[in-house]
């Protein structure tokens, strides 16, 4: 033996048996054992050396056991034995270690230090008690655990000594060990002797038994675990910090869960406050004192908040010298201390907060930077007043790795709200500002973005038509952000220049169809349909005949509710969504009655996770039912009625149109014979019927426009002829029709031409004017302004 290897090897026997039962080494101690020699057994079978019986045969990898061997003067040694199995690896063969060790049985003295060291010695605090529950015994370490020492606490309960809840509650399992003869293990916190702050304990009890096995006491065993109970709720709490931080994106949501995640588990008051935005919409790269910052969230362990000196919303500033700004100019974590001064500077430039510190008893603040993909956005705060130990190293530590994981989720709700500000800004810039007022439709509309979800692409539109005629639209681009918000743009855009040619709403929705197929290909680069994919309804309402047509592309049908009728869905061929391409879209024609009102929507309004879809038709067919004169309130009560307190999960467009009829008496129609030389008198008819109007302020332009009208209609168009006059309060039509598909064309005549002004000079005389093509012909029309004409 020597100080670099104190191990006696001669003090166990150990030999070495292979898997054939082969010895393949034998030391001292096995020949101390037994007397024989290396060379006497290395080679032989180990069966030799059993005195009797055969050799065990091990099921395991470790084996023991009392077994009878051979010593070499003949006679029989009973040796317990104790076998590792080594498995085979390599060319070599699996082996057994076997061992015996020959000091087992040698009695020590009382006097040994090394017989009373499992006690008195031992790092774990001991005690013993009897079945009373009184004090016999306790060993050093728990002196020190208790702060007093084994003579003056002898004969007492752990109740008694401890004086404690948790002392008392360690006597009930105590006494439950004394009765049952059944060890328990708990887990309790306490002060140990001549400290401020508790410690975190693994209490094992178990029974003291006599010879004959009866229960005469009760040993404890305490194990200071302190440090390892820190690190493992550490670890909780950043485990907690990811689930509970970032469950929403909203900004101010997720501060306060940083908060909340603080408070008190690391701190006994946190506060939150971020920095503005700049015109970029980031925040500030550079800071220059006073540095100010917007309060987002503060949580406290007293009710009321009373440590907070600003209110949510509250922008603060900062000079150098205080904890929030040296730690955002600097960086890092700056932990400052009452007592050792650190925070005299800044509070004497504070009055109010240099009281409110006092007078709390805040003893230590800690100062953590948010910052998240190189930027930072703000500073938490974390305060104690309640808690006497000051921050640590480790509380640090753990403070900066919770705000790290919360600044990323307050960066993603930064970025999310600003994308989403800027797709609702170009949202709306998109959509309607207000609806136009027509004699065909009384409107009103409603647009609701998400609540959660990204800005989508719901968009409706009313768009005035030749005739007093009016086109309703309403539609839903799949997907949500900029990019459908984009793409809504664009449709809306093209449904208004589709809807200025008169096309029918199986038409438009064809060319819409063909539209939204090469904004596809576009998207998708490989030419694939679906990547950009919407719904649409369209319809189109004619005062004159009280006649709607309205054709569908995948979008939900429109709510009709008449006159003293209740509520209906209105039955319209589904037709695909746009974007499918190469299938039909068929359009359905209603009658309705004046004062009937139709109801338009996206999905978004009647889908929702606590209903189903049919359950959504339900809720909007009663708000319908209680329809009043009021649109605005009708669309007010069905948004009410159908969505959830926190807003939607998908954008919400909501359309309400009541129709109305233009009376018979402001309608003049005129079948004009195929002869030119019949002009003369349909412009005065024409004239007439504007005298009994009261319209003769509009005489001289309405002959004009009649004379060009009615004359290219004989000279160009094939018969049947018609002249058609329509106005309202505001607004006079003239209208031409006959069964010829030939468009006509606005050009300039050259000087020399005897003909090719007339269209020139109706567009100069009018508001507009232009074509349309019906089922039998086309329709030229021109539309007057009569305060124009006044």
């Amino acid at each position: 033996m020597s100080p670099e290897y104190p191990f006696d090897e001669a003090a166990t026997a150990r030999v070495v048996v292979d898997d054939t039962g082969t010895l393949v080494e034998w030391n001292d101690g096995a020949r101390t054992l037994l007397g024989w020699t290396r060379a006497e057994v290395v080679g032989r079978p180990a069966g030799d050396l059993l005195a009797h019986g055969p050799l065990p045969v091990p099921t395991s990898g470790r084996w023991d056991g009392t077994v009878a061997l051979r010593h070499c003067d003949g006679r029989s040694v009973t040796v317990w034995l104790l076998a590792h199995h080594r498995p085979p690896r390599d060319d070599e063969p699996g082996r057994w270690l076997v061992l015996a060790p020959l000091t087992g049985d040698a009695p020590r003295s009382p006097d040994d230090p090394l017989a009373t060291a499992a006690l008195t010695q031992s790092p774990c605090a001991v005690a013993v008690y009897d079945e009373r529950l009184r004090l016999v015994r306790l060993n050093t370490a728990m002196a020190q655990a208790i702060g007093l020492p084994e003579e003056r606490v002898r004969g007492l309960r752990p109740s008694e000594i401890g004086g404690r809840p948790h002392s008392a509650a360690m006597e009930r399992h105590m006494l439950d060990v004394l009765a049952t003869g059944r060890a328990q293990d708990i887990q309790t916190h306490a002060r140990a002797g001549g400290e401020d702050h508790a410690h975190a304990w693994l209490v094992r009890m178990a029974p003291v038994t006599d010879t004959e096995g009866r229960v005469r006491g009760v040993c404890l065993a305490a194990h200071d675990f302190t440090d390892n109970y820190l690190a493992r709720e550490r670890l909780r709490l950043v485990n907690e910090a990811s689930v509970r931080i970032g469950s929403t994106l909203d900004v101010t949501r997720t501060a306060q869960e940083l908060a909340d995640v603080c408070v008190p588990a690391l701190a006994d008051f946190v506060s939150v406050d971020l920095l503005d935005p700049q015109d970029g919409g980031e925040p500030p790269a550079r800071f220059d004192p006073p540095i100010g910052l917007r309060r987002c969230a503060h949580r406290s362990v007293t009710p009321g908040d009373p440590e907070a000196l600003a209110k949510p919303g509250e922008v603060q500033h900062y000079p150098a010298g205080s904890p929030q700004a040296d730690s955002l100019a600097g960086g890092r974590t700056i932990v400052g201390s009452v007592p050792q001064g650190d925070l005299d500077t800044w509070l004497a430039r504070d009055v109010r907060r240099d009281a409110r510190v006092h007078e709390i008893g805040i003893h230590c603040t800690m100062s953590v930077p948010i910052r998240a993909r190189g930027v930072t956005l703000g500073v938490a705060v974390l305060t104690r007043f309640r808690r006497p130990d000051p921050f640590t190293p480790d509380d640090v530590l753990l403070a900066e790795e919770i705000t790290a994981r919360a600044a990323v989720c307050i960066d993603n709700a930064r970025r999310f709200s600003r994308e989403r500000e800027t797709a609702l800004a170009l949202q709306r810039s998109l959509l309607p500002r207000t609806l136009p007022r027509t004699a065909a439709v009384d409107a009103a509309s409603r647009y609701l973005p998400a609540a959660r979800a990204g800005v989508g692409g719901d968009w409706f539109d009313v768009i005035p038509l030749s005739g007093m005629r009016v086109a309703m639209v309403v539609g839903d681009v799949v997907g949500h952000g900029v990019q459908a918000s984009a793409t809504m743009g664009r449709l809306r855009t093209a449904v208004r220049t589709l809807a200025d040619i008169d096309l029918a709403p199986d038409e438009l929705l064809t060319h819409l169809d063909d539209l939204v197929v090469r904004l596809s290909e576009e998207a998708g680069g490989e030419g694939s349909p679906g990547e950009v994919g919407a719904s649409c309804l369209y319809a189109v309402y004619d005062p004159v005949s009280r006649r709607c047509a309205l054709a569908r592309a995948g979008h939900p049908p429109p709510m009709l509710l008449r006159p003293n009728e209740a509520p209906r869905r209105v039955e319209l061929p589904a037709g695909p969504p746009l974007g499918v391409g190469g299938l039909p879209f068929e359009s359905t024609e209603l009658e309705l009655a004046e004062g009937s009102v139709l109801a338009f929507y996206t999905d978004g309004l009647l889908e929702s996770r606590e209903r189903t879809m049919d359950a959504g038709l339900q809720l909007l067919s009663e708000a319908l039912a209680a329809y009043s004169d009021s649109l605005d309130e009708t669309c007010d009560r069905v948004l009410h009625s159908l969505l959830p307190a926190g807003g939607a999960s998908d954008d919400v467009a909501l359309l309400l149109a009541r129709t109305r009829g233009l009376p018979a008496a402001q309608v003049a129609t005129w079948d004009i014979p195929a002869d030119p030389a019949l002009v003369a008198p349909v412009r005065k008819q024409a004239v007439e019927q504007l005298a009994r109007w009261e319209l003769s302020e509009a005489s001289f332009t309405v002959e004009l426009v009649v004379s060009e009208l009615v004359t290219n209609a004989i000279r160009y168009g094939s018969h049947p002829i018609r002249l058609r006059l329509i106005h309202d309060a505001t607004t006079l039509i003239c209208e031409v029709s006959d069964t010829s598909h030939t468009a006509p064309h606005l050009r300039r005549a050259k000087t020399w031409d005897e003909g090719g002004r007339g269209l020139l000079l109706v567009a100069q005389l009018t508001q507009r004017w232009g074509s349309r093509h019906t089922g039998d012909g086309k329709t030229i029309w021109a539309e007057l302004g009569l305060h124009d004409e006044a």
